[in-house]
């Protein structure tokens, strides 16, 4: 689901979103002690007014829960307090706009806790109410993972490895919620502040040792992580990408840049990798660890002596004082390396032992683990492949990824690009997808309400000028739908080509013009394999 959502006020919300984030049991918290914390008055009988959950969402509130009304693009908040009250709301906190609002509807049943910006104001209130990361201790230790492309996967390295380590470990990210039960899809890269700190409250009160979390930009922007403190925060890389939000890469690596502060995190690993990469280590104001996995990059730990090993590598881990780590991953391209040289130094990071962590690597496989829709293997003949990459960094990293070494061998890719997102970044996608495919499919992504025909076409123009004026022989072909798409690669393909299905990964839904359609690029591709002739693989350890 895309993070361009309106207030949350507005957003839908399941029955496991409502319950499966909250923990059992959450000690009451006075509306005083509320009042306070925003530096304001407390209202009349706050003391014996007790709060025990907050939400944004006036479907979501619980008995006892604060109402943030928060002002939206089309509506505000406070058009629902009404029914946040009915619902058991015992309190309401909005800003002066929607203060306005309830005062013209008449006096409300409940008390209304006016301030400037109270979006600004819910993580420290969520933070406040679940008791998520208490002073006393006794929370489980937490992994922040950003950067534009890695963060799920180097989310889940970092998961596998703590197991290894014999933790009980928790995951937050894009793809689905696990918090001690049955794993949540995930509707959001990082949640809503609310639901973040109820779901460290719920790692906490399920005994969990630590969890690891995707921070996207989107949630720094709308501050789904303040109050949150990160014992490690690790950098993946900086590349284009939500410039629709930012504008701009250097608002970008500002948003990026405000998870290395003291306020946030306690220690960084940032990948040095690239200039983004490099900044961000001089200007973050917390202990860094430099990581580099390109050759003649100083930094602290750096990528030595990569070899094939199966699908994926082997390689060492080598500081600048002369200690090394020996790692493995079973997950093709150079770009798993860096992501799991990330994940070994940042659980390093945190205080594990070198000795203990080595053994822990030597003993299990935990960087061969399934990732869904990241580099995910669906055949072997033809080598088929389903990846999120939806950005131009992405797409040419994954292409780069899949070329086989077989003589006469071709890469077929299908992909697109998303409706009512940076549009600059369409032709550099078609004229990438040119220079590294040697058959190249241009489909439909997630139009949105944006006219498909309109993006293919960005996309197509990128492709087809890069073609003539670069001298290139890639075939470049339009179809749609996207299932229509998937079929004609498949028939293209012979069992030493490669097929690599892009842009969409693990999303089950298509959003056009509002409806979403069922679509899931892994199953289109196996009806697909299937119906030609071709085995699909078994081997779920090798998805990522």
């Amino acid at each position: 689901m895309s993070e361009h959502n309106e207030a949350a006020v507005n957003a839908t919300t399941t029955d496991a979103g409502r319950s499966g984030f909250r923990p059992e049991s959450v000690a009451a918290v006075s509306l005083a002690t509320i009042a306070e914390t925003l530096g304001i008055a407390a209202p009349d009988g706050s003391h014996h007014k007790g709060v025990t959950g907050i939400t944004l969402n006036s479907r979501a509130v619980e008995a006892g829960d604060l109402y943030m009304a928060l002002p939206g693009a089309s509506r505000h908040g406070a058009d629902f307090v009404p029914q946040a009250i009915d619902a058991g709301a015992v309190a309401v906190v909005t800003d002066d706009a929607g203060a306005r609002q309830l005062a013209l509807a008449g006096e409300q049943p409940v008390p209304v806790l006016i301030v400037e910006e109270p979006r600004a104001a819910v993580g420290r209130l969520a933070a406040l109410i679940y008791r998520s990361q208490p002073a006393d201790g006794g929370f489980p230790s937490l992994y922040g993972v950003t950067g534009t492309n890695g963060k799920t996967t180097t989310t889940y390295f970092i998961n596998s490895l703590l197991r290894a380590l014999g933790k009980t470990a928790g995951l937050i990210g894009t793809i689905e919620i696990v918090a001690g039960g049955e794993p949540i899809p995930s509707l959001l890269t990082t949640p809503e502040s609310t639901d973040v700190h109820a779901l460290l409250a719920l790692m906490r009160e399920r005994g969990l040792d630590a969890a690891s979390m995707e921070v996207s930009s989107h949630a720094i922007s709308y501050h789904r992580v303040d109050g949150v403190m990160f014992d490690v925060a690790g950098f993946t890389n900086l590349t284009r990408d939500h410039l629709d939000l930012h504008g701009s890469m250097e608002e970008y690596f500002r948003t990026k840049a405000e998870l290395f502060t003291a306020g946030r995190a306690r220690h960084a690993v940032v990948t040095v990798d690239d200039d983004w990469g490099r900044k961000l280590a001089e200007v973050a104001d917390i202990p860094v660890t430099t990581l580099s996995a390109k050759d003649g990059t100083d930094a602290h730990w750096r990528v030595a002596s990569v070899s094939a090993r199966g699908l994926g590598s082997e390689f060492e881990l080598r500081h600048a004082d002369g200690r090394t780590l020996r790692v493995h991953t079973g997950l093709p391209g150079d770009f798993n390396v860096a992501n799991a040289a990330l994940a070994t130094i940042m659980v390093l990071a945190s205080g594990v032992e070198m000795a203990t962590l080595q053994a822990a690597l030597d003993a299990h496989d935990p960087f061969t683990v399934a990732v869904p829709g990241r580099m995910q293997l669906v055949s072997t003949e033809p080598a088929s492949v389903v990846d999120f990459a939806h950005n131009p960094d992405a797409l040419a990293r994954a292409l780069e990824a899949v070329r086989s070494p077989v003589e006469g061998s071709r890469v077929i890719v299908v992909f697109g690009a998303t409706g009512q997102r940076d549009q600059g970044k369409r032709p550099t996608m078609g004229a990438i997808a040119a220079r590294l495919a040697d058959v190249v499919i241009i489909s439909d992504d997630d139009p949105h309400d944006e006219d498909a025909a309109a993006i293919r076409a960005d996309v197509l123009q990128g492709a087809e000028a890069a073609r003539e004026s670069e001298h290139l022989t890639s075939q470049i072909i339009e179809s749609h739908p996207r299932d229509a798409a998937i079929r004609l690669a498949v028939e293209m393909a012979t069992a030493k080509d490669t097929i690599l299905i892009a842009g969409r990964g693990h999303e089950v839904w298509q959003e056009v013009k509002g409806v979403n359609l069922a679509l899931d690029d892994r199953v289109e591709l196996r009806a697909a394999l299937t119906s030609k002739g071709f085995s699909v693989s078994t081997d779920q350890r090798i998805e990522s």
